[in-house]
């Protein structure tokens, strides 16, 4: 084994101490301590009764702060619906609920703002923005898409937009015969092989996620360069089998190595085939994506 699989692996597993899939942490805190009634708190309907006392976050929490806290659970609440469009937000009431100040609250609603979750405008102050409004590009709310009622159109909306992303990327990744960076694809299939005959899938999705990301990165386009994170949020949130890359599979870790035997020999057609056929590795793909015409 590499000394780079080693170490990924290493930390990979350090890292894996028994914390749940990505969501599932935010989606159910505190529950060392229950809530506590307190006179003049206002209800909020369909809240989950568990989303209060920011300040009593357990670890865990992904190094937020509190406000980094506060946006999450804010963010769950409006992309679940259980705070629907247009829906007033008052500081005052969101403070008392989760028992923060008024400064995490302002930098919760700011960071929401950039999002798109919500507006804030002058005599009418805060309020939850509808769907069309929302940055659906956004890394958070696809994770908070991919782990609410809207969890099957999240997925099928991600394996869709990475059928219009990654053939292209690995068609013109072959022509960036960069071999320092051909190397470091082949380390991530190492690793991803490593950790697929240990059962290590923490470490297969690191390395997977890498993969493609530098894959995209060093295709040469900074538009799509861009769109790198998406494709990092998809692999993340993948719960289901939408594509070749959501577990560990001997036919998943072969076309991986297809592809950088492609770009090796700077074969873009190639590269673009084995992309394809590693999104098509499961068969429940072909009733999201069309498979592609034969010409």
């Amino acid at each position: 084994m590499s000394t780079l699989a080693h170490t990924m692996m290493t930390a990979a597993r350090s890292a894996d101490s028994g914390l749940a899939s990505p969501g599932e942490l935010d989606r159910y805190p505190y529950a060392e301590t229950p809530p506590v009634d307190r006179v003049g708190v206002p209800v909020w309907d369909g809240g989950d009764p568990e989303l209060g006392r920011v300040g009593r976050r357990a670890a865990g929490s992904r190094g937020r702060g509190l406000h980094g806290q506060l946006v999450q659970q804010l963010g769950q609440m409006i992309v679940s619906g259980d705070l629907g469009a247009d829906r007033p937000l008052v500081p005052e009431e969101i403070g008392q609920r989760f028992e923060v100040s008024r400064t995490v609250v302002r930098e919760s609603l700011r960071v929401l703002e950039a999002k798109g979750l919500v507006s804030a405008r002058p005599n009418v102050g805060t309020r939850v923005r509808p769907v069309s409004d929302w940055n659906l590009l956004d890394p958070d709310i696809i994770e908070w898409r991919a782990f609410g009622p809207q969890r099957d159109d999240q997925r099928r909306e991600l394996s869709e937009l990475r059928w219009t992303i990654e053939p292209l990327a690995a068609r013109l990744a072959a022509g960036h015969g960069r071999e320092d960076v051909q190397q470091r694809l082949a380390d991530m299939v190492e690793i991803m092989g490593h950790a697929m005959a240990q059962g290590d899938a923490l470490t297969f999705s690191r390395a997977d996620s890498e993969f493609h990301s530098l894959l995209i990165q060093v295709a040469g386009n900074r538009m799509l360069e861009h769109l790198s994170g998406i494709v990092s949020a998809a692999l993340q949130v993948s719960g289901g089998p939408v594509t070749g890359c959501d577990r560990p599979n001997e036919a998943s870790l072969g076309h991986h190595g297809r592809i950088c035997d492609a770009l090796a020999a700077g074969d873009g057609a190639a590269a673009e085939a084995a992309m394809r056929q590693l999104l098509m590795v499961h068969p429940e793909v072909e009733r999201v994506v069309p498979a592609p015409r034969e010409h």
